[in-house]
């Protein structure tokens, strides 16, 4: 199967780049759809085109069942990538999107495609695990506890309509995420760069540098001021930077250890 044949729906294409050298694929957080990284590629220079993963269970594909494990995100959206890797591929997700895409950079080396890199944004490394339920709470406490991470609008989160909508997506994706137990030394043989924002109450500093655990590449950790959804405020920056990891990645790929 090739690009111009594949209809998933698990991928969006916002700005074909037929000359691209790369892609750099989006993974998004809990509650979280493709279009969250929409406005990325007219941050990104031509060289590097971007895709985003679009899970079941919302927007356009919110009458499909919901995924509930990390295990079958990885597994159905790398199948879904498969035919885009003619091209080097770089794997950016934040927060669950972290882990999903730390998961597919596996599933994909161990088929013979190796990811440029990693890029794992506001969430802590696969093997420091806390105990959270958040996916057990009823409706008021599940939204209490989106409202206090900043991840959406308050004027979204007070229309009632939409948030019924939103609900079954955002307690699939916490169950995923709160019920993933990252295999014994489970690695990827890829660089990773982790970004965490100063003030994030859900990785602590510890947590996000050993994410040098989990690579036979080097790693890399990048701070920003802000809370869990600090990417939101600093997305040129953050853009830029993994457009320079991009770039350098393709003019001296990095050897695993």
């Amino acid at each position: 199967m090739t690009v111009a044949d594949t209809t998933s729906p698990w991928i969006r294409r916002f700005a074909p780049s037929p000359g691209a050298s790369s892609r750099l694929v989006c993974f998004p957080h809990a509650g979280g759809s493709a279009s969250y990284f929409s406005p990325l590629p007219r941050m990104l220079p031509s060289t590097v085109e971007m895709l985003s993963v679009q899970y079941p269970g919302r927007q356009d594909r919110r009458h499909e069942p919901c995924c509930d494990s990390v295990a079958e995100l990885a597994d159905r959206a790398a199948e879904a990538l498969r035919p885009w890797a003619d091209r080097p591929l770089v794997l950016f997700g934040h927060s669950l999107g972290a882990t999903v895409a730390f998961e597919v950079a596996r599933r994909l080396e161990r088929e013979g495609i190796r990811p440029l890199g990693l890029v794992a944004s506001g969430r802590r490394a696969p093997s420091r695990h806390r105990e959270e339920s958040h996916h057990l709470s009823d409706d008021e406490q599940l939204l209490a506890q989106l409202r206090n991470l900043s991840g959406t609008e308050s004027r979204v989160l007070g229309d009632e309509e939409i948030m019924r909508m939103v609900l079954p997506a955002l307690r699939a994706d916490y169950k995923a995420v709160e019920t993933y137990r990252a295999s014994p030394g489970a690695e990827v043989g890829c660089p990773v760069v982790a970004l965490t924002g100063d003030d994030d109450p859900l990785t602590g500093v510890e947590e996000v540098y050993a994410w040098s655990e989990h690579t036979r590449g080097p790693c890399t950790v990048h701070r920003f001021a802000g809370g869990h959804f600090f990417l939101t405020p600093h997305a040129a920056e953050v853009t830029s930077l993994i457009a320079e990891y991009i770039a350098k990645w393709l003019a001296s790929p990095p050897t695993a250890r």
